[in-house]
């Protein structure tokens, strides 16, 4: 049984310094209200908690010419006693949030191996390049990028079970910049057409994958889900739905199946967001783990680490304040028998 993870752990990077040091110190984090010194300790707790095989870390610790997001992550996960202590950071952004993963190496390995090529590459373009798509139905291709490509890892287990992994951070929807409601809605409708069209270039490389045998995990933050805006009924569906895919090579995650089967009712969440001008907090299912069909036959169990929906969370006082503490979403892990 191995467990594998995903986290979106919000501003990561700032606390770590150039040469990937943590500074556990009384600075202000990323996070709201919170120092530098207690997301760090939050973050032993939630990573030690989780005892992961695997973990996709979003918003993970930046890579550029000063600093290596890698390096700092093996740092920390020395520094909390966990036993991932690789990390792989793939195709480099300008974001100061790039994807990675913290691996345990004497459970499985893995390697970067990001697809696609030219026009003619069945695996499509690859994903530090563009991609073209009519966006809005208007006869023109437009040219889409990725601000942050996802990561394609190529992972095999110590029994000898290969599979592969694409790491995701889906465009935000979210009308940043925006000065006047007209504003907000031509942006957010631009956000969502990008978003869209990045879960249809994702989805394009997972059939590609499924075409040739391969199983094939998709996990990330996709900033969407089935029911979460009015967005959905213009444009037909979310973009989770459309990596998801349909038929017999659909994707699966129980938690979107269960947010599609009862549209009005009750649904899991894994993030918690302080809206400002409300001055309330909003809760939204953005995180995913999403399997090929052949990997269901392994008795996959997920679990979101949320603080008041989980009852073991709950009711373990000083995970729940560090759920709290660490980040704006919540981990979603999975058990699987490989």
């Amino acid at each position: 049984m191995i467990r594998i993870a995903t986290y979106n752990v919000e501003w990561f990077d700032r606390l770590f310094d150039d040469g990937g040091a943590l500074m556990p110190d009384s600075r202000w984090s990323g996070r709201r209200d919170v120092k530098r010194y207690q997301q760090i300790t939050a973050l032993n707790q939630v990573f030690k908690a989780m005892d992961a095989d695997v973990i996709m870390v979003i918003e993970a610790p930046d890579t550029n010419k000063r600093r290596s997001g890698s390096a700092a992550l093996e740092r920390f996960a020395i520094s909390a006693g966990l036993r991932t202590t690789k990390a792989l950071v793939g195709l480099q952004n300008n974001t100061q949030q790039e994807i990675a993963l913290l691996y345990d190496p004497d459970v499985l390995s893995v390697e970067h191996n990001p697809m696609g090529g030219d026009a003619d590459d069945p695996f499509g373009p690859r994903f530090d390049t563009s991609f073209r798509y009519d966006l809005d139905i208007d006869a023109r291709q437009e040219i889409v990028t990725f601000s942050k490509p996802p990561l394609e890892v190529k992972m095999r287990t110590t029994s000898g079970k290969g599979l592969r992994l694409i790491g995701v951070h889906a465009k935000s929807k979210a009308p940043h910049g925006a000065r006047t409601d007209q504003e907000a809605m031509t942006f957010s409708i631009a956000n969502r057409r990008k978003q869209l069209a990045q879960c249809i270039w994702i989805r394009s490389r997972v059939q590609a994958h499924l075409d040739v045998g391969e199983a094939i995990i998709v996990l990330g933050d996709f900033n969407d889900g089935p029911g979460l805006d009015q967005f959905e009924q213009m444009f037909g569906s979310s973009g989770v739905e459309i990596v998801m895919g349909e038929g017999k090579d659909a994707l699966f995650d129980p938690h979107v199946r269960m947010a599609l089967s009862q549209p009005l009712g009750a649904r899991p969440t894994s993030s918690r967001f302080y809206l400002h001008k409300e001055d309330r907090y909003l809760q939204a299912l953005l995180d995913y783990i999403m399997i090929s069909q052949d990997l269901r036959r392994f008795d996959p169990r997920w679990h979101i680490w949320h603080p008041f929906e989980d009852p073991a969370c709950y009711g373990n006082l000083e995970l729940r304040e560090a759920l709290l503490t660490a980040s704006d979403h919540f981990p979603v892990s999975m058990d699987i028998d490989l």
